[in-house]
């Protein structure tokens, strides 16, 4: 049970890092792009996997899509991103320059790291309160003795509280990370 637990609570640490990966900290990173889905024949597919996303110097990302007719999908696509870039196109590939972050983005990407950080705290918790009804229809249905489930009650909270630890560290060093640029 107690590896289920763990499971569930590492998956909301993996989808937080995968998050904070998407936000822009003022350098090119190509994950940014993930989320960004084209109108690829009907379908809504995310923009890396319809062409090749690289990164030729540090604060640029160059997109060149493998079908030349979808460039304009793109680039509207990324427009209507809540990224806040402007890709240049060029008729082969789209170039997308990142500026250097204002004083008030920083503060507004300050405040969705905190967003996001709370929002993995919610699911673990939630984790946490499921495991726990689990254990008390366990003890109901006599499977486990009181102490059993007292000491479950613990060790669940212990493993809660050092994940949530973690969690406001992976914060703090986006935060660090958004700020020091």
């Amino acid at each position: 049970m107690y590896e289920e637990v763990k499971t569930k609570m590492d998956k909301a640490i993996r989808a937080l890092e995968n998050d904070y990966a998407a936000i822009r900290a003022g350098h090119a990173n190509p994950a940014l792009l993930d989320k960004i889905t084209v109108d690829y024949y009907g379908t809504a597919t995310p923009i890396p996997q319809v062409g090749t996303v690289s990164v030729p110097e540090a604060r640029m990302l160059v997109v060149q899509p493998w079908d030349a007719s979808i460039l304009g999908d793109i680039e509207k696509a990324i427009l209507k991103s809540d990224l806040g870039l402007t890709p240049n196109n060029d008729g082969k590939v789209i170039r997308i320059n990142f500026p250097a972050l204002t004083e008030e983005r920083r503060k507004d990407l300050g405040k969705s790291i905190s967003k996001r950080a709370e929002e993995a705290k919610v699911v673990i918790r939630g984790v946490r309160r499921d495991a726990l009804e689990s254990f008390k229809a366990q003890k109901k249905q006599g499977e486990i003795t009181e102490d059993d489930l007292k000491q479950a009650e613990t060790d669940v909270q212990k493993l809660t509280d050092q994940y949530i630890k973690d969690i406001d560290g992976i914060a703090a060093k986006k935060d660090k990370e958004i700020m020091e640029i």
